[in-house]
């Protein structure tokens, strides 16, 4: 048997994305730019995408911009961000994916902003105390990056509360919402952020392709230049099958969310009820019983020989599951975001991530490989 708990990193198209996507593989082939037939058809099936995700988040399709992903709309999100308001300070935390972390640090490097970091506590809390602490002491204006749901741990900020803080002090709010965008319902007319993105691949569409949500409230510059293409703000020619399969894996999860999330919620709580149930001493990182991404499980066993290459054999077993962040995983100095928490060398840490195509039997299969691979005896009360 093979098992895939590792959705976080990526998960499989959904068979109705790629039906969707061969015709523009296929037939609909024209440059989206080209003024003839084959362009217009084409240029009308990115807008149609543009105004399908627009729909799903209460905003603007205006406000909406394609993008190769994650990564980019965060370079994307900072870079022009920090440089259209003017911020010359930017508020952050330790736990951020690397692609705001390390944009940040080269900001700061190249002289243009001083970065502050949020506190976080054990279970990637942020501190809103402090954020507010550091609004009302850094000079105005100030650019504030905030994950929405941490990648490796799955702690979820209350989007509102920043939103509403950052409004406060006139800051400008970018949120890395790539792990939440199709688990999380959001309102762009009552959630007062600048900018926020997602990425085709996290919800079961294509990879290479994502998008970001700028508010009409503030103009950017372009990142890349030459062509005139995303309305002048995103030049090269569209991933045109990508913007298709995006639209409707975005469609799927939002015409599926409550159906879906009570399966995963369910998967989840299970897996969580059956660890605790066979194994000693596992504890749970991030705020895995409060305020969380359904998606997302952190595992901490006991370090011990056995544990020591657990994700390895688990591998070998059939079960793919993820050690951190899949963009670290060639990374020999652990988890940023673990060591930011304070979780100790005397833990083995794992993410196991699902998505609405797991079933209970795939977890009993990884409960039973983890008992073999442990040779735990099972606990009694």
């Amino acid at each position: 048997m093979r098992v895939y708990f590792d959705n976080a990193a990526t998960t499989p198209l959904a068979p109705e994305v790629i039906e969707a996507m061969l015709p523009f593989m296929q037939t609909h082939f024209g440059n989206p730019s080209a003024i003839h037939s084959f362009g217009r058809e084409t240029r009308s099936a990115i807008e149609k995408a543009r105004k399908t995700i627009a729909k799903h988040l209460n905003c603007s399709p205006g406000e909406i911009f394609f993008t190769s992903g994650g990564t980019e709309s965060s370079n994307f999100a900072i870079r022009r961000g920090v440089e259209a308001s003017g911020a010359k300070h930017i508020i952050t935390s330790p736990i951020e994916h690397h692609c705001v972390l390390h944009t940040v640090e080269e900001l700061e490097k190249s002289g243009k902003i001083k970065a502050h970091y949020v506190k976080v506590d054990s279970r990637g809390r942020f501190d809103l105390n402090h954020l507010e602490e550091l609004l009302k002491t850094l000079e105005a204006p100030v650019f504030v990056s905030l994950m929405h749901a941490n990648n490796e741990i799955g702690t979820m900020m209350d989007i509102d509360a920043v939103a509403e803080i950052c409004n406060r002090y006139s800051a400008v709010l970018h949120t890395d919402t790539v792990q939440s965008m199709c688990h999380h319902r959001f309102d762009l007319q009552k959630t007062k952020v600048s900018m926020l993105q997602g990425s085709g691949h996290k919800f079961h569409g294509p990879k290479g392709v994502g998008f970001i949500y700028i508010s009409s409230r503030i103009k950017l510059h372009p990142l890349l230049f030459g062509g005139g293409q995303e309305r002048n703000m995103r030049a090269g020619t569209e991933n045109l099958y990508g913007i298709i399969g995006l639209a409707r894996a975005m469609d799927l999860s939002y015409e599926h969310f409550d159906e879906n999330k009570n399966k995963i919620e369910s998967l989840r709580k299970y897996f969580i009820d059956q660890l605790k149930e066979n194994f000693s001493g596992v504890t749970f990182n991030g705020d895995y019983d409060g305020r969380y991404l359904f998606t997302v499980l952190n595992v901490a066993f006991p370090h011990n020989d056995k544990s020591e290459l657990l994700l390895f054999n688990l591998d070998v077993a059939g079960i793919a599951a993820s050690s951190g962040s899949a963009c670290s995983s060639g990374s020999d100095v652990g988890s940023h975001v673990l060591n930011a928490i304070g979780v100790g060398a005397d833990k083995v840490c794992i993410r196991f991530s699902f998505s609405d195509y797991n079933t209970i039997e795939e977890v009993d299969y990884a409960i039973s490989k983890l008992k073999e691979l442990l040779s735990v005896t099972v606990v009694t009360a």
